[in-house]
């Protein structure tokens, strides 16, 4: 039996410009040039601004072309891309992450309602003037200059990998044990190391090069891999790591030792059980702390040392720059990778082209309707990036009021509780929009780099009734092991005894959270002979 029913229902969409500016919103700085080069490939409309000023007999024709057609021409300068983006959008923000500048919906025109549906009537005098068109420059963006954008952000020498082929072409190989050099060098991962079986990098030669090979063969070439440089590569596990680095040391007395405690007590010396250790290699205090002083010296991550490991040089670069003079600090965004955008002026020249066209064919109005919309996505674009400005820099400065002190001196206890509810409270933003800024963002200060995320903290109860951050808490904690005897390092337990003496109501296991936060081990790893 088929029956029907009434549902009421209350949705919320986004339109395609609130998740464009949403994903704008989001990526930092050094991303922000590659996804305006995308949006500049997949429209030819918008391209980026390199002279500040047009050509002086390229503005007199235009002037000319605007007086011959005085229709085509705008009425006054005050018609600017903010009043022309805002008569046509609708929907452009969302109620409580942007509202400004606040984009209001076009009201139906009688030329609109009387147009035929065919598109016989476009009305192109939006789209015919080219000085409101400019681009999304703000007076908070930092420095721009070519010289500077020019300027290389990333590492350019050569890697661990490159190297480590260099040496293999260079060992004595015959074809067949180049091939499985290769393969063994192409499995080594971020931190030096083959965690792959020898038997399923067969199976890859195997497949991969239809080369049948032994596990003992791979053996054979995997020691000769492991004799490259940095010492201790191509190792399968952390004890041939360090033990492959010993091999390359003078064998004394003390190099000798530390091989035996790695070889037959590694778990013992990884938990730091030396009673254990000296009872079962016979050593005396001096020899053992000798030996623990040579293993301790050793690198455990030979992949990552050096500017050349097999991980990309990554440099950050600050989103905002702040610069403190005598007191007044001073915001910028950095507009480093934020090319100045314009739409093309030759789009409003085809404008004028069919404007003055005495006939009007269905394939130019075909024409001038998909030039329209790439001219419409372009300023929509551009007004994404504006707004996207304009967000940063309004969280930012909140976040700089709310934390002066810390801006001021650098000190972290400076640091005040703060969670992203009381800057979008601040902003009157939703908490999700200043998540999104926060969230792979940095600020470049006169004490470092931070990211925005370093400033939002909890807050924790004092004796005094007021609320301590977090970070602050932490930095105490940080200098109480740090100050504290290695022989007999301090117990979660003691350290919440101290913390409480010194006014802040905290429990042990948050001294343990905060503790494993600041990569701490427990006080039994924290033992030094």
């Amino acid at each position: 039996m088929q029956r029907l029913d009434l549902k009421q229902l209350l949705s919320q969409k986004l339109s395609p410009q609130q998740i464009q500016f949403i994903k704008l919103l989001q990526i930092p700085t050094a991303e922000l040039d590659t996804r305006i080069k995308e949006e500049m490939e997949v429209n030819p409309a918008l391209e980026e601004d390199e002279a500040d000023e047009p050509d002086e007999m390229e503005r007199d024709e235009d002037d000319s072309d605007d007086s011959d057609d005085p229709d085509a021409s705008l009425d006054n300068d005050e018609n600017t891309l903010d009043e022309d983006f805002d008569d046509r959008s609708s929907d452009q923000e969302m109620a409580d992450e942007m509202p400004e500048p606040e984009i209001m919906p076009k009201e139906e025109s009688p030329a609109d309602t009387d147009a035929a549906p065919d598109n016989t009537d476009l009305d192109l005098s939006d789209y015919l003037n080219d000085d409101e068109i400019a681009g999304y420059k703000m007076q908070g963006d930092g420095p721009g200059e070519e010289e500077e954008r020019d300027t290389p952000l990333a590492d350019t020498s050569g890697s661990l990998m490159d190297s480590l082929m260099d040496q293999l072409h260079f060992a004595s190989l015959d074809e067949r044990q180049e091939a499985i050099g290769q393969q063994l060098i192409g499995s080594i991962d971020g931190d030096g190391y083959i965690r792959r079986d020898l038997s399923a990098i067969a199976n890859d030669l195997a497949f991969s090069q239809n080369l049948e090979v032994t596990v003992a063969e791979i053996e054979a070439v995997l020691r000769v891999v492991q004799g490259f440089d940095p010492a201790g590569i191509a190792a399968r596990d952390l004890p041939e790591c360090l033990l492959l680095q010993l091999e390359r040391r003078p064998q004394d007395e003390n190099t000798v030792n530390a091989e035996r405690i790695l070889t037959d007590t590694f778990e013992e010396f990884s938990k730091k059980h030396y009673p254990r250790i000296q009872q079962k290699l016979d050593l005396e205090d001096d020899e053992l702390k000798e030996a623990i002083n040579v293993i301790l010296k050793l690198n455990p991550k030979p992949g990552g040392s050096g500017p050349s490991g097999l991980g990309k040089t990554q440099y950050l670069m600050p989103d905002f720059i702040l610069t403190n003079d005598n007191g007044s600090f001073n915001l910028t965004l950095n507009a480093r990778n934020a090319p100045e955008l314009r739409v093309s002026p030759a789009y409003t020249e085809m404008f004028r082209t069919y404007d003055k066209a005495a006939k009007k064919d269905q394939k130019m109005k075909e024409a001038v309707t998909f030039v329209k919309q790439k001219l419409d996505s372009a300023k929509w674009f551009i007004d994404a990036i504006r707004q996207r400005q304009n967000t940063l820099l309004r969280t930012m400065n909140a976040i700089v009021e709310l934390q002066r002190e810390f801006f001021v001196e650098g000190d972290e206890s400076k640091l005040k509780p703060m969670i992203l509810k009381d800057i979008a409270q601040m902003i009157s933003m939703d908490i999700s929009t200043v998540s999104r800024v926060a969230n792979s963002k940095s600020i470049q200060t006169e004490f470092g780099i931070y990211p925005l995320k370093y400033f939002f903290s909890e807050g924790i109860a004092t004796d005094s009734g007021e609320d301590a951050s977090s970070r602050e808490v932490k930095s105490i904690l940080k200098d109480l092991i740090g100050n504290e005897s290695k022989e007999r390092p301090l117990s979660d337990d003691k350290l919440e005894k101290m913390l409480n003496a010194r006014g802040y109501n905290i429990a042990r296991r948050t001294v343990a959270k905060y503790r494993e936060q600041l990569n701490i081990p427990v006080a039994r790893l924290r033992k030094e002979l």
